[in-house]
């Protein structure tokens, strides 16, 4: 657990911060001042990654450390963490002058998409905490430190999406989102230090034993195929799922796929800053993440720029046990053909678009006539 938050701290460093002026955010005043938010417990060990449960029912809090982290590895030049987190903008920045800030900001993180003055919009209205038409230096800077953390840029650039969890609030660079009450795609998960104990075939016959009705599963993996409908050539550009994990999606109470955890999804331009020009053997040397892979030019040992195997083929083949088991007889057959068929897609810009979206609706379009018109749909 990082120093700087204890699982038990019920105040986070944020509060200083506001108090002294430095940041500012819609939550602050109920975690600071009426301690109406208050941290209960830390709900991850990673260092990198500080969740805590909060009391309000459904609520998690974010605190967004990573680049505090990377400045304590060398303590001896490491400036202080409000300073590294909260020195832009910087005094006298105009309000012209950040608009084309977060602009230039977008492009580089998302691409240059027509859609980013919108955004840009929506960024200045979230960061005028105070609704009077103005943002002052210290809402300035909290939105600045938010949008470098990768969870919560995704947040804003799906946030029309019904597929992940609603933003609450946020105070400098701690913010706030909604609980997803299933965590996992069969609604729980063997747990990370048994995982390694337990063969794979055991498994698989423990998430078969926990997993939801088949057709709760049909109606969950409709949703998922739709994120990863809405996720390619999204309003905001493209975006790819660098860890297709059971752990990593999940559901609600309604069995509505809800993405679990965003920093496993990265933007195409992060994708291609990671890959240009890098030095590879072989193309698991052009690995973004656990599994978006490109190809190795073993000619000029340099990575190309696309990744082999898309969002869709990879989510096939979660969805192949998931679905597969405990299906309808008459469907089963089918099912497992067109799922065969969706695994066995590229990632190729020829096969990309009029493929990928025939073999992505004919298999929502299987699920969705077997559970629609019941209780289930």
């Amino acid at each position: 657990i990082n120093r700087s938050l204890s699982p038990l701290s019920a105040f986070p460093p944020q509060c200083d911060q506001y108090k002294k002026g430095i940041i500012s955010g819609s939550t602050c005043k109920e975690l600071c001042e009426e301690h109406s938010l208050l941290f209960q417990r830390c709900l991850s060990s990673s260092p990198t990654q500080q969740v805590g449960l909060c009391p309000a029912p459904g609520v998690i809090i974010k605190c967004g450390i990573e680049e505090a982290l990377k400045a304590d590895s060398n303590p001896a030049s490491a400036p202080r963490r409000d300073v590294v987190l909260f020195d832009k903008p910087t005094r006298g920045t105009s309000m012209d002058e950040f608009k084309e800030m977060l602009l230039n900001f977008l492009k580089s993180n998302l691409g240059d998409q027509p859609s980013l003055a919108a955004l840009v919009s929506q960024i200045i209205t979230m960061a005028d905490v105070n609704q009077d038409g103005k943002v002052s230096l210290a809402e300035a800077k909290s939105i600045w430190a938010l949008l470098q953390l990768n969870e919560f840029l995704l947040l804003l650039s799906l946030h029309e999406k019904e597929h992940t969890a609603k933003l609450l609030g946020y105070c400098g660079d701690l913010y706030v989102t909604e609980k997803i009450p299933h965590s996992s795609l069969y609604g729980t998960d063997v747990p990370p230090f048994l995982q390694p104990l337990l063969p794979t075939a055991l498994q698989r016959v423990l998430h078969q034993w926990v997993a939801p009705a088949w057709p709760r599963r049909a109606k969950i993996s409709i949703g998922l195929l739709e994120f990863v409908e809405e996720i390619f050539h999204g309003t905001y550009g493209n975006f790819y799922i660098c860890e297709t994990s059971v752990g990593n999606v999940g559901y609600n109470e309604k069995y509505d796929f809800k993405m679990v955890n965003l920093r496993k999804v990265a933007t195409e331009m992060a994708i291609r800053g990671f890959l240009k020009g890098r030095h590879c053997e072989q193309n698991v040397d052009c690995t973004y993440g656990q599994d978006c892979t490109a190809t190795c030019d073993k000619l000029l040992k340099q990575c190309k720029g696309d990744v082999v195997q898309p969002n869709l083929a990879k989510v096939c083949g979660l969805l192949q046990d998931y679905l597969l088991y405990g299906a309808p007889l008459e469907l089963k057959d089918e099912l497992q053909k067109q799922l065969r068929t969706c695994m066995t897609l590229s990632g190729l810009a020829s096969q990309m678009e009029v493929h990928h979206s025939l073999v992505l609706n004919n298999l929502k379009t299987l699920l969705w006539k077997k559970i629609s018109n019941t209780k289930y749909s």
